[in-house]
């Protein structure tokens, strides 16, 4: 017959310590990797699903609706979207192309794919900021579109970004939900679905335009704004939140004969933060911060122009910016 051996309880303790020790520190580890692959499932889930749904929009007071339909056909990925509310306004996502389409206004505005990335997908650069400037933290369940959804939460690891919560199908992957929190925890805007029906039948007629691609005694206007500058306008932001980057630059005229507006646009994929260069003149503008809603603004004289920044991002991260514009 044997006889268990007794270990003291502060052997016992000393003997678990390096094990609960190994344990806590693969925890964030792991939790980073399920993380990781919730967010390659919910990048997945978008491209490839064919669904339709009511998407609802919220920043502050405004809400907006719209339908969405996405088809994947064997690989080639059609998008409708078409507002519910306010003024009429339906977008088709082709291949590389955006096509939005204005039937008050008779007009047909063409941008690249890259320009603007739409719920429920998310880009490359979305992928790589949540991972590389967030901490992760897996949240409760709920229900979202009638679906059971889990939420995860990407808490800012710095004071220059606001944080964000997902919640997505654990079946899917899709993206149901997502929402942008300030650094006082309020709510900024928000993405859902009301309601979604996943694995839809691959109809391309579904998501084509109502319109021709160019309806006759319409206007087009193309953008060609993609992921690099196309009009050096002789200034340069030297200090930015790690992660961001210019995605776009120009000049916007304003006024006859003036030298225009020099606008700068940076982004971190999740959010971008615009800046503008105007020569002073007319009614002076205040310098100092500034809030409206979930947007900070920044503005400081230079010489003779006013700067300003402004985007939905924390109050620090647009001063820097602001702060750091000088001539090339």
């Amino acid at each position: 017959m044997t006889h268990p051996v007794r270990v003291p309880a502060r052997a016992r303790s000393a003997l678990l310590a390096p094990l609960a020790a190994v344990t806590f520190a693969f925890a964030p580890h792991a939790l980073a990797q399920d993380a990781k692959a919730m967010l390659d499932r919910a990048a997945g889930a978008a491209r490839t699903l064919s669904y339709s749904g009511t998407i609802v929009y919220q920043r502050g007071a405004e809400v907006e609706t719209a339908r969405i339909v996405h088809i994947n056909d064997a690989g080639d990925e059609l998008e409708k979207l078409v507002n519910l509310d306010g003024p009429a306004r339906e977008v088709i996502r082709n291949k590389g192309e955006v096509r939005c389409y204005y039937p008050d206004a008779k007009l047909v505005r063409v941008e690249p794919r890259t320009f603007r990335n739409a719920f429920p997908s998310l880009s490359p650069k979305q992928l790589e900021s949540l991972g590389k400037y967030y901490t992760i933290k897996k949240g409760g369940t709920g229900r979202v579109a009638g679906l059971e959804a889990q939420s995860w939460q990407f808490v800012p690891r710095d004071g220059l970004r606001y944080g964000h919560e997902f919640w997505t199908d654990p079946a899917s992957g899709m993206l149901l939900k997502a929402r942008t929190i300030n650094e006082g925890g309020e709510i900024v805007e928000q993405f859902a679905f009301s309601d979604v029906t996943l694995g839809i039948k691959a109809d391309r007629d579904a998501a084509r335009p109502t319109w021709a691609a160019m309806p006759q005694g319409w206007m087009e206007k193309q953008t060609k704004i993609g992921g690099g500058v196309i009009d050096d306008t002789g200034w340069n932001v030297t200090r930015m939140p790690p992660g961001f980057a210019r995605i776009m630059e120009g000049r916007r005229r304003v006024r006859d004969n003036d030298g225009g507006l020099a606008q700068i646009v940076l982004s971190d994929g999740l959010v971008a933060v615009s800046v503008f260069i105007e020569a002073r003149g007319g009614m002076q503008r205040n310098t100092g911060r500034a809030r409206v809603g979930g947007i900070n603004t920044y503005s400081v004289r230079q010489d003779d122009y006013m700067i300003t920044a402004l985007g939905e991002a924390p109050a620090e991260a647009v001063r820097l910016i602001a702060t750091s514009v000088t001539r090339r």
